[in-house]
C-alpha cells in the first residue's frame, strides 16, 4: 500500500456557513494506490460495489476481487473469464457477468464464495453471446445486457429480449429501468416489454450513455462517451451547462455522486474530474497528481464517503473524511515542509523550495487552498522559520534573514544562513530581536521600521536549534551537540552563559530540543522529557511526561491554545489530550514515517482546533482535530477466514455467516467439527475502516485456550498450533487511535478427538480391560490351582522322602544287589568277548591249517599223497559246519544285548542266519577282517555281504551300518525284549 498525495479539489457546500475564517482552509486528502501487485489479480477493474459488512468488491479481469481493509481475495470465474460488471441484489447475492456467462456468487456452507451460473436457463439458441456489459438489479429481478440481448432473471427463469439494433446501455433513472438501443432511442421497461421512454423527442445523435446518476429530486445526470453531459428530467434531455467545459474532448467512462454538490467523472486518458452543480470543474486528478494511470473505468463512493477509482491498471482510494489533508504549495509536490504562519489573511508556507503564500480571504469562496498558492520571489532556498515580530514577518532561510513585505522578500542580512528569530526585549521605542544563525546568535534592534544589526553574542559558537524566553526573561537555547544554554542579559545586553549537560541532569548533551509549556522549561531528549528545576538549577525527569514517554525518543513538544500538548515521538505524531477529566494520548498513525525528522527539523504549528500544520516530506499535513475525532467512528471487525495450517491446508470458514449482504453472527448449528489431524489453525481478521485503517489495532482471545485477551496489535492474523480436543471460541475486537472499540466478532469450532480418544475407542478399551480382568481372574484361579497342586505334590514328596528314609536300608541292599548283577553282566560281556576272540583265534588257526594243507596238497600231488591231504581239508570244512559254538555265542549275546537277534528276526523276518551273524558282529563293532575270520570268508566276501545286507534291509548308503545296528539295539532290541 503506497500513500501518495495530489492536488485534489473536494468540496462540501455547507463549509462556508462556519464563522471561523481558518476553518475554511482545506488541504488535499490522501490517495492510496493499490497496484495489481498489491492485490495480485488482473489490471482492469470495471465495476465496484460494497456490501453491508463493509467489504469492497471489484469486477476484475481475473475474477471477483474482494478487499476487507487488510487482505485481498480473488474468486476466479469459471474458465478464468474476464469479469466486467457486478451488482448486489435484494436477495443479498453478488451477481456477476463475464464473457459468455453470467450468474451469482453466494457463500457455501463454510462461508466461502462460490459461483453459480445461470446460463443453464437459456435455450441453445440464446446460450451463445459475447461479453455482458451491465448488471442491473431492478425490483426483485436482475437484468444483464449483452450487445444483442437483454436477460431478465426472475429467480425461476431467464427471459430474453432481442434487439435488432443492439443494446448499448442499461441503467436506472429515478424509479425506471432505462436502456439505450442502436436506433438512438431510450427505452423504458414496463414489466413485460420495452417501450420508448421519451414521448416527444429523441436523444441527441451518437448519445452513447456511459452513466446515469442521481442529480436532483426528479432529475438524473447523464454522461456520454463523446464528452457530453446532460440532465434528464420530466422525460426531457437538456445540456448540462458548464462554466467552462473541459470535458468536451474527453471520453467519459463513468460517474458517481460525491456529495450534494459534487460529482466525480472518470475519463479515458484524462484522469478523474470533479464538477459541481454550477458546472464548475473544481479539480482534475490525473497521473501527475498521484493516480496510477489516467484511465478511470469505474468510480464508487463507499459508506464512509471515501472515493474508490477502478483504473485501467490498478485501484486508487481517495480518503476524504479522516480530517487529515495535505498542503502542496508548489506544483512538483516535493518540497519538505519546514515552517508556516498565518499573517495578514495570508497562509505562508516555508519549504525546502522556498516561500509560498495563499490568500485566506479567497478561501471563503474557494476552500481548496492548494489552488491559490503563489511563490514569493527571492526566497528560493530552505525556509527554516517564519516569525511575526511587531507585525513584521521575518523569514530565516539558507540565504539569510529577510523581511517579507507583501509580495517581496527584502534582505536584512545575507552573509550567512539563519535559523530563527525571537523577541528578546520590547519597549515603546524599539524591540530587541535575537537571531539564530548557523553557528551562533546575533542581536538586532527593530526601530522606526528598520532593522539594525547589534552584532553576534561573544563567546557563543554553537548551532542553535530551538529558542524560548522564560518568565524571568532568560533566553534558553537548545543545540544539537552542546546541550542547553541559559543566557541572561544585563541592561546593556551583555550576556552571561550557563551550559547544561549531563552534569546538570540531562541524559546527554546531544539533540536537546528546548520547549516552553505552561510557562515551564522542558527539554525533549532521546531518553524522554526533562523539566528544569529552578530551585536546584538542574534538569530532572518530568514526572508528568514520564508517565507517557518514559525513555522514549521525544523530538518536539508544542502546546496548543486549548492546553493540549502535541508531540513527535521518533517519527510518529501524537497529542496529549488534556481537555477531558482523563488525560489520554491520541496518535496519528496516518503520519507515521512521513514527517520531516532529523537535526531538530521537526515542525508542528497548532493554530486552532481546526488547523494544525505539521511539516512533512512533501509539503505539510493539515489536521482538523475536530473532524478527525468525529469521523473516527466505532470500528467494525470481521473474522475473514479460518483454516488449518497443518500438512493439509483446509479452509473451513471463508468469511460469511449468512449471505454476502447479510450482517450475521455464527449460527449455533453451524459449529464445524475439525479433525484432530488439522488442529493447527490460522485466523485472519480485519476492520473495513478504509479511511483510518492505519490506526486500527486488534486484540483477540481463544476461549478454551487463552486465559486473557491479547495485547493490542496491528497484525491481522493469528496462529494456534496443536490444539487439544474440545470446543473453542476465537474472539477478536478492534479499536481506533481514539480508543473506540468495536463489538466482538467470534467463531466457534470443535476439535475432534483422535480415534483413540473417541467414545467407541473408550468402549473398546473397556471391553479390552474387562477381557484382561477376566483373563487375569482365570490366570489367578489357575495359579491358585497350581499352587494347590504344588502343595499337594510337595506333601507327597515329603511323604515319599519320608518313605525313602524308612526304606533306606532296603535300598542299600538293592544297590548292592544291582552292583553284583552289574559285575555279573560285565563278567558275561567279558566271557562273550573271550568267546568271540576265541572263535576269531580259532578261525585264524584253522585258516592257517587249511592254507598249509593246500600247500601240502600241491606237494602231495607230486608224490601221490594228495588224497590224504584232501581228506583232512574236507574234515576241517565239515568241522566248520558242525561247529556249535555259535549257538553258545548267540545265547550269551542276546542275554547281554537285550535279545538283539530276536528283535532283529522280529523286525526283518526274512533275514538269514549268516546275516544275523553279520549284524551281530557289526553291532559289536568288529572290523571287516575280524568278521571275515568269524564267517570264514574273505574280506571281499565281507564287503559283498555288507552290501547285500544293506540292500535287503533297505538301509540308505549315507547311514553307517555299525551305527545303524547299534541304534537298532538301543531301540528295536529293547522293544523286542519288552515284547518277549
Amino acid at each position: 500500500m503506497n500513500a501518495r498525495r495530489i492536488f485534489f479539489a473536494l468540496t462540501f457546500a455547507l463549509l462556508a456557513s462556519s464563522s471561523c475564517l481558518s476553518q475554511n482552509i482545506e488541504g488535499i486528502p490522501n490517495i492510496i494506490n493499490f497496484s495489481k501487485y498489491s492485490y495480485n489479480a488482473g489490471t482492469q477493474n470495471r465495476s465496484i460495489v460494497q456490501d453491508n459488512n463493509g467489504f469492497i468488491y471489484f469486477a476484475n479481469y481475473e475474477g471477483l476481487l474482494r478487499f476487507d481493509g487488510t487482505f485481498w481475495k480473488l474468486y476466479p470465474f469459471p474458465n478464468n473469464l474476464i469479469v466486467r460488471s457486478i451488482a448486489i441484489a435484494k436477495d443479498n447475492r453478488i451477481y456477476a457477468a463475464a464473457q459468455n456467462d453470467f450468474g451469482y456468487f453466494s457463500p457455501d456452507k463454510n462461508g466461502t464464495l462460490k459461483f453459480t451460473s445461470l446460463k443453464s436457463f437459456l435455450s441453445e439458441a440464446d446460450a451463445s453471446f459475447d461479453y455482458i456489459g451491465d448488471v442491473v438489479p431492478f425490483g426483485d429481478d436482475i437484468f444483464f445486457r449483452t450487445a444483442d440481448k437483454l436477460f431478465q432473471y426472475n429467480h425461476k427463469s431467464v427471459i430474453v429480449y432481442q434487439n435488432d439494433h443492439n443494446w448499448l446501455y442499461l441503467g436506472t433513472h429515478q424509479h425506471d429501468l432505462i436502456a439505450e438501443d442502436g436506433k438512438n432511442q431510450l427505452l423504458k421497461f414496463t414489466g413485460t416489454e420495452w417501450i420508448p421512454f421519451l414521448k416527444n423527442a429523441k436523444p441527441p445523435e451518437n448519445f452513447l450513455i456511459t452513466s446515469i446518476i442521481h442529480f436532483g429530486k426528479d432529475s438524473s445526470l447523464i454522461t456520454t462517451r463523446k464528452g457530453k453531459v446532460y440532465i434528464l428530467a420530466n422525460d426531457i434531455i437538456s445540456n448540462f451547462k458548464f462554466a467552462e467545459n473541459q470535458l468536451s474532448s474527453k471520453l467519459l467512462l463513468c460517474a458517481t455522486t460525491v456529495s450534494e454538490d459534487l460529482i466525480a467523472i472518470g475519463t479515458d486518458l484524462g484522469g478523474c474530474y470533479f464538477i459541481n452543480k454550477k458546472g464548475q470543474v473544481v479539480q482534475n486528478i490525473s497521473r501527475k497528481d498521484g493516480l496510477q494511470n489516467n484511465t478511470v473505468i469505474s468510480v464508487f463512493l463507499d459508506k464512509r464517503k471515501n472515493l474508490w477509482l477502478g483504473l485501467d491498471n490498478g485501484i486508487d482510494l481517495i480518503v476524504t473524511n479522516n480530517g487529515i489533508k495535505q498542503i502542496y504549495p508548489e506544483k512538483l509536490n516535493e518540497g519538505f515542509g519546514y515552517s508556516s504562519i498565518i499573517y495578514n489573511d495570508q497562509l505562508y508556507i516555508g519549504t525546502s523550495y522556498g516561500l509560498f503564500k495563499a490568500p485566506l480571504s479567497e478561501a471563503r469562496k474557494d476552500p481548496y487552498i492548494n489552488n491559490l498558492f503563489t511563490f514569493v520571489p527571492n526566497t528560493a532556498a530552505s525556509v527554516w522559520s517564519l516569525t511575526n515580530i511587531d507585525e513584521n514577518l521575518l523569514m530565516a532561510n539558507n540565504n539569510g534573514a529577510f523581511f517579507i513585505n507583501k509580495n517581496s522578500a527584502i534582505p536584512i542580512n545575507t552573509t550567512t544562513a539563519y535559523r530563527s528569530f525571537l523577541t528578546l526585549r520590547k519597549n515603546e521605542k524599539s524591540t530587541v530581536i535575537i537571531a539564530g544563525f548557523s553557528n551562533g546568535l546575533e542581536l538586532y534592534e527593530y526601530k522606526e521600521h528598520s532593522f539594525k544589526n547589534l552584532g553576534a553574542l561573544p563567546g557563543f559558537v554553537s548551532s542553535p536549534r530551538s529558542m524560548v524566553i522564560d518568565k524571568n526573561q532568560s533566553l534558553w537555547v537548545g543545540t544539537s551537540f552542546d546541550g542547553i544554554f541559559k543566557i541572561d542579559f544585563d541592561k546593556g545586553l551583555k550576556p552571561t552563559y550557563k551550559n547544561y549537560t549531563e552534569a546538570n541532569g540531562l541524559p546527554s548533551r546531544l539533540r536537546n530540543r528546548i520547549c516552553k509549556i505552561k510557562n515551564q522549561i522542558f527539554s525533549a531528549t532521546e531518553k524522554g522529557v526533562y523539566q528544569y528545576n529552578p530551585q536546584k538549577d538542574v534538569f530532572e525527569v518530568s514526572p508528568f511526561y514520564d508517565y507517557f514517554f518514559r525513555e522514549k525518543d521525544i523530538r518536539l513538544l508544542k502546546e496548543d491554545i486549548e492546553g493540549n500538548v502535541w508531540f513527535i515521538e521518533g517519527k510518529n505524531v501524537g497529542l496529549i489530550d488534556l481537555k477531558g477529566n482523563e488525560k489520554s494520548v491520541l496518535y496519528f498513525p496516518e503520519l507515521n514515517g512521513k514527517i520531516v525528522s532529523g537535526n531538530s527539523l521537526e515542525y508542528i504549528m497548532p493554530y486552532n482546533r481546526y488547523n494544525t500544520f505539521i511539516g512533512s516530506e512533501k509539503g505539510f499535513f493539515q489536521i482538523n482535530l475536530e473532524e478527525y475525532k468525529k469521523n473516527i467512528n466505532v470500528p467494525q471487525v470481521k473474522i475473514i477466514s479460518a483454516g488449518s495450517t497443518g500438512n493439509i491446508d483446509s479452509l473451513f470458514f471463508g468469511g460469511y455467516f449468512g449471505n454476502v449482504n447479510e450482517v450475521r453472527s455464527q449460527f449455533k448449528t453451524a459449529i464445524p467439527e475439525i479433525s484432530s489431524s488439522l488442529n493447527s489453525l490460522h485466523f485472519e481478521y480485519s476492520s473495513p475502516s478504509y479511511s483510518y485503517q492505519s490506526s486500527i489495532q486488534y486484540s483477540f482471545i481463544l476461549e478454551g485456550f487463552d486465559n486473557q485477551w491479547s495485547v493490542w496489535t496491528r497484525n491481522g492474523q493469528k496462529d494456534y498450533t496443536n490444539l487439544s480436543p474440545g470446543t473453542f471460541t476465537f474472539k477478536v475486537k478492534a479499536k481506533t487511535s481514539l480508543g473506540k472499540e468495536s463489538t466482538v466478532d467470534f467463531y466457534t469450532f470443535t476439535i475432534l478427538a483422535p480415534w483413540y480418544r473417541t467414545w467407541w475407542a473408550y468402549l473398546l478399551y473397556c471391553i479390552i480391560i474387562a477381557a484382561l480382568v477376566y483373563l487375569a481372574y482365570k490366570e489367578q484361579k489357575k495359579l491358585l490351582a497350581n499352587q494347590k497342586r504344588k502343595y499337594e505334590e510337595e506333601q507327597k514328596r515329603q511323604q515319599y522322602l519320608h518313605k525313602l528314609e524308612l526304606e533306606n536300608s532296603e535300598k542299600e541292599i538293592i544297590a548292592l544287589r544291582n552292583e553284583k548283577l552289574k559285575a555279573e553282566l560285565e563278567g558275561k560281556n567279558s566271557e562273550l568277548a573271550s568267546v568271540a576272540m576265541h572263535m576269531v583265534h580259532k578261525g585264524e588257526i584253522l585258516s592257517k591249517v587249511k592254507d598249509e594243507l593246500v600247500r601240502l596238497k600241491k606237494v602231495s600231488d607230486e608224490d601221490g599223497t594228495s588224497d590224504n591231504v584232501k581228506k583232512l581239508i574236507k574234515a576241517l570244512k565239515e568241522e566248520d559246519k558242525m561247529d556249535e559254538e555259535w549257538n553258545q555265542f548267540a545265547t550269551h549275546f542276546d542275554n547281554i544285548h537285550s535279545n538283539f537277534t530276536k528283535a532283529l528276526k522280529n523286525t526283518y523276518p526274512t533275514i538269514t542266519q549268516n546275516e544275523i551273524k553279520l549284524c551281530s558282529y557289526l553291532h559289536m563293532n568288529l572290523s571287516s577282517k575280524q568278521i571275515a575270520q568269524l564267517l570264514n570268508i574273505s574280506l571281499r566276501g565281507v564287503e559283498i555281504s555288507r552290501y547285500r545286507l544293506r540292500k535287503k534291509l533297505q538301509i540308505p548308503t549315507e547311514i553307517n551300518l555299525n551305527e545303524f545296528f547299534q541304534n537298532f539295539h538301543e531301540k528295536e532290541g529293547q522293544k523286542a525284549s519288552f515284547e518277549n
